[in-house]
């Protein structure tokens, strides 16, 4: 960390070491325009963050924080396509997979902007093929069913855009997602699919990828039994740059789909890996959902700090994880159809920003990704928001509100946006003593009772939440929300010195696995290969397998 950015974090450190620093209530009572002030619009989105702790001083701190790091210049270079990826040396750029051809992003001599568009244009052709009936299956029938084989990157996205856009009889196939290696979720699935009517999509840039393979040779073998060996290969299709391996597999050449190394896996769904929705969805809105990424890519790019919208989330998130200490963050979407939107961002975040080390190798001095875990609204205030209410330490919540359903049902909408609201009040109000008491008391209560209960009745407030409200949700809001949150984790890993952009966390597990797996496979534990709970383990699930003694 050079001195600019180490004055800077000094600098927001102070403000936080303030008395009431963490007061929300006072800043709506001295300023009655508040909301006014710290709404932002971009797109079609509009995002509150009024209901946070951060003043107008707090505010001028943090955007000086981002001057301080570079934000500006790291995003500048992201646009570039230079190899901000340290660690791997690659380029970061999705933002190419949902820009029109004339963007003209490079990377070094290729031009990605042609190079995404050209792979576009394959996967538009394949898709509109398969729902014209030009591509069958091997008893003639149309597709009907689209199942896509992955993990990670390759299967949340894709499978929570899946789920939020999906309208029965408007889209053209049904989609489904395939990620743990548990078969438990195979044979869940498989009663519901028909071979002859289910296209096969394998994702895994390497073709490597242990748990996608293994559920890809699961499915295979299905195919083979009820179609034949010989027809396998008409139900197949990959997101794939490895043409050997898929050749291998029985995969047609011209059904492979390939992606750069510049594009991550938690942010490939605008990639080739997103060939399941437009199967699903239709290319027009697979387009659409590209088009209204393109939307909050062109207002990162351009916006001032002051008003640039994953800029300012960024800020409020470093403002609560690192000036105040709060280490989780909530994400309650108000609406069924977002229900896997926290497991994506889950991904998002705490893979890119879970880290230790700095750009430059040196530990970080400084806390980096919080938890963030999230259930829809209204299910999430029977479960987790007692915790969020009056628990020890404050968790900030991201409240996302639809405006408009897409069903007829108005009082169900209009108790669901009123619940949402309520919420994000009550932990911004809370509610005091006085008010506990004077409650009790005008229901009747008995004073010694009012006495009992009223330490349990107070709530603090003060408890920061922020609200995105989307018109509606549709394939071009939705596209605006997950840019919105890929580029806030842009931000914060430039604020936190850190590379948002690797994940070498998951591969220690990944390289032990093996050699555990042919334990497993041989029944037998290799002395001294493990530590004792581990070898302990491995024992008990030895015993645990061995057939019962004849009777």
């Amino acid at each position: 960390m050079d001195d600019d950015a180490a004055r800077a974090w000094a600098a927001v450190e102070a403000l936080a070491a303030r008395p009431r620093a963490s007061a929300i209530r006072p800043l709506f009572a001295a300023d009655p325009k508040r909301f006014e002030r710290f709404a932002h619009r971009a797109g079609d989105l509009l995002v509150d963050l009024s209901k946070t702790s951060v003043s107008d001083e707090a505010l001028a701190a943090l955007l000086g924080l981002a001057r301080a790091c570079g934000v500006e210049a790291r995003r500048d270079a992201m646009a570039r396509g230079e190899p901000i990826n340290a660690t791997e040396r690659r380029a970061v750029l999705h933002i190419a997979l949902r820009a029109p051809r004339s963007a003209g992003f490079r990377v070094g001599e290729e031009d990605a902007s042609a190079t995404v568009h050209d792979t576009l244009g394959l996967m538009r052709a394949f898709t509109e093929a398969v729902h014209a009936g030009e591509i069958r299956g091997a008893t003639g029938e149309r597709f009907t069913d689209v199942l896509n084989i992955g993990i990670g990157g390759s299967d949340l996205g894709p499978a929570m855009v899946a789920r939020a856009l999906w309208r029965e009889g408007v889209s053209p196939m049904r989609a489904h997602y395939l990620a743990n290696v548990d078969a438990h979720a195979w044979e869940a699935l498989r009663p519901r699919l028909d071979p002859a009517r289910t296209l096969v999509l394998v994702a895994s840039k390497t073709f490597t990828t242990q748990e996608t393979m293994l559920n890809a040779r699961l499915v295979r073998a299905w195919l083979a039994e009820a179609l034949g060996e010989a027809q396998v290969g008409r139900h197949l299709a990959a997101m794939s740059t490895n043409l050997e391996a898929t050749r291998a597999f029985g995969i047609d050449p011209t059904r492979v789909f390939g992606f750069r190394d510049w594009v991550g896996g938690r942010f490939s769904l605008w990639s080739a890996v997103g060939l399941s929705l437009a199967l699903a969805l239709g290319w027009g809105e697979f387009a659409r959902l590209l088009a209204g990424a393109w939307t909050m890519d062109e207002h990162f790019l351009s916006a001032p700090l002051e008003r640039n919208l994953p800029v300012l989330m960024a800020l409020v998130e470093a403002w609560h994880v690192n000036a105040l200490g709060y280490p989780a963050r909530a994400v309650l979407p108000y609406d069924e159809r977002l229900a896997r939107l926290p497991a994506h961002l889950q991904q998002l975040e705490m893979e890119s920003l879970g880290k230790r080390v700095t750009l430059a190798g040196t530990l970080v001095t400084h806390a980096t990704g919080p938890v963030v875990f999230g259930e829809p609204g209204t299910n999430a205030q029977h479960s987790f928001m007692q915790l969020v209410h009056q628990g020890t330490t404050p968790v900030p919540v991201d409240f996302v509100l639809v405006a408009r359903p897409d069903h007829t049902h108005v009082e169900n909408h209009r108790a669901l946006l009123a619940n949402g609201l309520a919420q994000a009040e009550a932990l911004l109000r809370g509610k005091s003593a006085e008010e506990a008491r004077a409650e009790m008391a005008a229901s009747g209560m008995p004073e010694a009772e009012i006495a009992r209960l009223l330490p349990h009745r107070v709530f603090p407030g003060d408890r920061p939440s922020t609200t995105i409200l989307l018109p509606r949700l549709d394939a071009a809001t939705l596209g605006q929300l997950v840019a919105l949150y890929e580029h806030k984790v842009f931000v914060l890993g430039a604020l936190w010195g850190v590379n948002a952009f690797d994940q070498w966390g998951v591969e220690l597990g990944k390289q032990l696995a093996g050699p555990i797996g042919k334990e497993l496979a041989e029944g037998k534990v290799r002395a001294g290969a493990h530590d004792g709970s581990t070898a302990g383990l491995l024992e008990a699930i030895r015993q645990a397998q061995e057939p019962p003694p004849a009777a």
